[in-house]
């Protein structure tokens, strides 16, 4: 595997990112991708807060090859240590399989860990049974039932 690199997205990056979040089993060009408004805003909030990161995974020409969205929440539970929230795992679909998904948790949990978190967790949809292997292959438990409320 060639030297990759786990930072913050840049804003030239986001329909990169978009065209990974869009992608189900094929590669979206990011140049089709539309980037609104909606998502400058959300792009902008996160590049702005300091608890949250969209991290991307490139290679040394700069080719967005997987992402991820951490948030670090503050709590009083575990000694009052932050815990990260890992959220919109992607790796582009013709890369999959060779150990990328591994790296980019890995490098995610590294970055969880020497910021001092106690814990990382994520939540994965119901019918995704690979990839819920694949986080039970990384360590990952599961711990808790999930619940949303659409707004």
């Amino acid at each position: 595997m060639s030297a990759l690199l786990l930072r913050p997205a840049r804003r030239a990056e986001l329909p990169a990112v978009l065209a990974l979040l869009a992608d189900e089993d094929r590669v979206v060009d990011p140049a089709a991708v539309r980037v609104t408004e909606a998502y400058e805003r959300a792009f902008a909030a996160i590049e702005a807060d300091p608890r949250n990161e969209m991290l991307v995974l490139v290679d040394t020409d700069g080719l967005v090859l997987g992402c991820l969205q951490a948030t670090y929440i503050p709590g009083l539970g575990k000694g009052g240590a932050e815990r990260a929230l890992v959220e919109a795992v992607r790796i582009r679909a013709d890369r999959r399989g060779g150990g990328l998904g591994r790296l980019l948790m890995g490098l995610a949990a590294d970055r969880a860990r020497a910021r001092g978190c106690a814990l990382v967790q994520l939540t994965s949809g119901k019918e995704r049974a690979d990839a819920h292997r694949f986080y039970a292959s990384l360590g990952y438990a599961r711990s808790h039932e999930g619940f949303k409320l659409p707004l």
